[in-house]
């Protein structure tokens, strides 16, 4: 009879594990965490709450959730479909800062530079300091004239080895060298993001190789 009893208790005790939450943290970041909670995809800051689930800590390498009574250290895991362990991708999640910008450390000809990635501009663009500064010998480029807010600017077209932001890097970038200190930082362009996948969700900007 006790070993009917206990059959049975563990079998409610399975249904229950069953029936529990189903979360991942998909993105990490200082303050705040990607999570996805029953196939739901949520940005948690510090001590926001989504149903049973709240964000106690968070920075790039963990992120520490309360889940009903339990707390619980989660490490960066990856999401899969159906089941399927399909080969993972290279990927990177952006949070948005507090200035309404997306900034992303990553290089140009394996010498690191931090972007702000700008969707409104159709290339990759940096000013004459950081040119030089990366090795480009720019004014070998094509010399050309951009339209900016501030006027009209000399500026070069360049093509860069390799532009890598995360672990997603693209070889062969077109790029344009502005004279002066426009942009005050180097500018992620279309001409880079159209041939990675992304999206933004959330304030968080997902960035995926397409191979």
């Amino acid at each position: 009879m006790r070993k009917v009893i206990l059959v049975g208790v563990l079998s409610a005790f399975s249904v229950s594990l069953m029936a529990a939450t189903q979360v991942r943290v998909v993105g990490l970041f200082n303050g705040a965490a990607v999570v996805n909670i029953d196939g739901q995809r949520k940005m948690l800051k510090v001590g926001q709450t989504v149903g049973e689930v709240e964000l106690i800590k968070a920075d790039s390498r963990e992120a520490v959730l309360r889940v009903g009574e339990t707390t619980r250290t989660f490490s960066l895991d990856r999401e899969y479909s159906n089941g399927f362990a399909a080969p993972q991708k290279r990927q990177l999640s952006i949070a948005r800062r507090n200035d309404g910008h997306y900034w992303a450390n990553g290089s140009i000809n394996d010498r690191p530079i931090q972007f702000l990635v700008d969707t409104g501009a159709s290339s990759v663009a940096m000013n004459e300091d950081d040119a030089r500064r990366l090795g480009l010998d720019y004014r070998q480029g094509r010399p050309m004239t951009v339209n900016t807010a501030g006027g009209n600017k000399r500026a070069w077209a360049v093509r860069l080895d390799r532009v890598k932001i995360g672990s997603i890097e693209v070889l062969g970038v077109d790029a344009v060298v502005l004279e002066g200190q426009y942009p005050l930082q180097a500018l992620l362009g279309m001409n880079f993001l159209n041939r990675v996948g992304w999206h933004e969700e959330q304030g968080v900007l997902h960035v995926e190789a397409k191979h």
